[in-house]
């Protein structure tokens, strides 16, 4: 009984979360990122895209946003703690200033906060993760 009970609710937690369903797709969203590359103290800017799966659109009203920036090995600067998206072409455009402040690849992530409409009557507000890495060069 326990162990159908342990196997029930870990089916529901994994069924619930939402992580990304494939490279690039998560729930409600196509995440479109590219790596970026500037010069060891230098800013540049990453552009990233979420463009709604087809039926879905973006929920206007919500207050859609990335934040919780990190990077992996602390060689990369952030300069806004929490970036607004524009719309653009039924998509949301993040633009994301970056510094690296060492030389070679610096894993970064943030945490899209994001909602969507789903249907008519539904709307779902989601956490999606940013995953890039961004290149210091010499």
């Amino acid at each position: 009984m326990r162990l159908a009970l342990i196997a029930g609710l870990l089916l529901g937690l994994s069924l619930s979360q939402t992580a990304p369903t494939a490279a690039g797709e998560a729930i409600g969203y196509t995440i479109e990122v590219s790596d970026v590359t500037a010069r060891v103290g230098e800013k540049t800017i990453m552009h990233i895209t979420l463009r709604p799966h087809a039926g879905y659109r973006i929920l206007e009203a919500y207050n859609n946003r990335l934040s919780r920036f990190s990077s992996l090995d602390g060689k990369v600067a952030f300069d806004r703690p929490v970036v607004q998206p524009t719309i653009e072409n039924d998509a949301l455009v993040f633009t994301v200033a970056v510094t690296p402040t060492a030389s070679g690849p610096h894993p970064i992530n943030g945490v899209f906060r994001v909602g969507y409409i789903d249907s008519p009557t539904s709307m779902q507000m989601v956490s999606l993760p940013l995953i890039a890495t961004v290149i210091g060069a010499e």
